[in-house]
């Protein structure tokens, strides 16, 4: 019976992985559909690029204020049948009546936020950027709601047309507009598109409507069923969820901070600065494989973890789980590193110079999502505030390391302070943990899986300084990866046996 309880556990977790990472991956894939439509774009040079990427590291790190923790505390309480519709209602007006303040907080000290991000020339995408963030936050616990109630493909729906209209309205302006207006100059185009407008402010017009769209599909649970606040209820939620917002804030200055830095730190002029963050942004996409898939997975993990935290064998579920996550993101470390010399072809070849620090950042963010499965610990214990010192050590690391060398290695130092940060951040969580929260990871043999995929892409490494050739290199990286997953699927023959759909392949 527990075996049974832990597989179907599982699987459950699994299908609500799929429709979640059906929208979140359609989510982020949008950066892998508009990144060479983009890059490849005659209007957009590398230094709008980097301007974009501006913008879009710091909108993150505001959403995470604007929701303070909100939603993790929301899955943490919502638990009680008794006390549901009561977190529903308190949860709700809290993010509501706090978004509207911070918003026109924001709004108030724009400037500042434009010279944080360094855009104090572009006042327009500062001011866009805060209305997003605005609709975002609104938008957070009734998506929050939907996961709860086990609605993923309602959750995927809004999410992925909400995407598609974002890819229509920034192919409309980046594409189309400059085109038409070039063949007709006074085509009816002249009355939605400007040309002495940076063309960056069109891709943030095409998310606001993304947002606002979004928001609307959302209106039904957007508000509560009753506008009662338990006060109560709220302290409680906020002692939880304020050590929360100290860990989402360092994770998020953690992943896209090194974008501010460069702007910081970096020396030369505004062009050159702007060109390099863009060089760096651009490349950093082509990781997106495991940063789309570990997306997917928390999306589908959080609620999981907490109800598993309930019954029995726990434990043994969280581990049999990081074994599944840690043979998928290493065979997707494989995939992206040993495919590069294809995938890079997604950002126009001027970004190129960029593509060693690829592969540092696919090791970095698999060091991130197996600290997502460890972190599991201190959120079912209430030990929230280690997950702070947790992260916030990491955002240590990255100022130190990013401080320290910006200056001299630009965007390289970037991609070694986030793997830097995140591996310790990963060490330190299973160390901590399994003090206070033991779970039987078999963490030998994941790191030996680990380290064989890193072996494997040096020696494709030196197959491709050898033999230049693109189709012999394409043949010795499928060779490899057919030989990890043949390994894998021997060593762990018993463990797949029991997967439907695919035991019965593994003899």
């Amino acid at each position: 019976m527990r075996k049974i309880f832990s597989l179907s556990s599982i699987k459950k977790l699994a299908g609500q992985t799929l429709w979640y990472g059906l929208s979140s991956i359609a989510a982020r894939f949008i950066n892998y559909i508009l990144t060479p439509i983009i890059t490849y774009s005659a209007i957009i040079k590398p230094a709008d690029y980097g301007i974009m990427s501006s913008a879009y590291a710091a909108i993150p790190i505001l959403n995470i204020v604007f929701t303070y923790g909100m939603e993790t505390a929301y899955f943490r309480f919502i638990q009680k049948k008794e006390t549901e519709e009561r977190v529903n209602n308190t949860a709700t007006i809290s993010l509501l009546v706090t978004s509207i303040l911070l918003t026109i907080l924001l709004w108030m000290n724009q400037r500042f936020l434009g010279k944080a991000a360094s855009l104090e020339d572009y006042p327009l995408l500062v001011q866009l950027s805060i209305i997003i963030i605005g609709l975002d936050a609104l938008s957070a616990i009734p998506f929050a709601r939907l996961r709860n109630e086990g609605r993923p493909k309602l959750f995927a729906f809004i999410k992925v047309v909400g995407i598609l209209i974002n890819i229509a309205v920034t192919v409309f302006f980046i594409s189309y507009c400059p085109a038409k207006l070039k063949s007709s100059p006074n085509s009816w185009i002249i009355l939605v598109y400007k040309t002495d407008i940076n063309p960056i402010t069109y891709i943030l017009i095409a998310n606001l409507i993304q947002s606002a769209f979004t928001l609307l599909l959302l209106s039904r649970w957007m508000f509560p069923r009753e506008w009662k606040f338990d006060l109560r209820i709220w302290k409680e939620m906020m002692v939880y969820a304020l050590p929360m917002l100290i860990v989402g804030m360092g994770g998020m200055v953690n992943e896209t901070f090194d974008r501010l830095m460069l702007g910081w730190w970096l020396p030369g002029s505004e062009e050159y600065v702007h060109e390099q963050i863009g060089i760096y942004s651009a490349c950093y996409k082509l990781s997106i494989l495991i940063s789309l898939f570990i997306q997917a997975f928390r999306m589908g993990a959080e609620p999981f973890f907490f109800k598993q935290a309930e019954g029995q064998n726990a434990q043994r579920t969280y581990a049999r789980v990081m074994k599944f996550f840690v043979l998928t993101i290493a065979l997707m470390f494989l995939v992206v590193s040993l495919y590069l010399p294809v995938l890079r072809y997604f950002i126009k070849d001027t970004y190129w110079q960029g593509l060693g620090v690829v592969p540092v950042l696919l090791l970095a963010n698999m060091s991130l999502g197996i600290y997502y499965n460890l972190s599991v610990w201190y959120k079912v214990t209430n030990k929230v505030m280690a997950g702070a010192v947790i992260t916030l050590t990491g955002t240590a690391i990255t100022f130190i390391i990013n401080r320290l060398f910006i200056p001299q290695f630009s965007y390289v130092a970037c991609a070694w302070a986030t793997f830097a940060c995140y591996v310790s951040m990963m060490v330190f969580s299973f160390v901590w943990g399994q003090k206070r929260y033991y779970v039987p990871y078999a963490w030998k043999k994941l790191l030996a899986y680990l380290l064989i995929c890193v072996v494997l892409f040096f020696i494709q490494k030196g197959i491709s300084q050898l033999v230049g050739n693109l189709y012999v290199n394409l043949a010795s990286a499928t060779l490899l990866i057919l030989a990890f997953l043949y390994f894998i699927t021997r060593v762990e023959r018993k463990e797949f046996q029991q997967l439907p759909f695919v035991g019965k392949f593994i003899r």
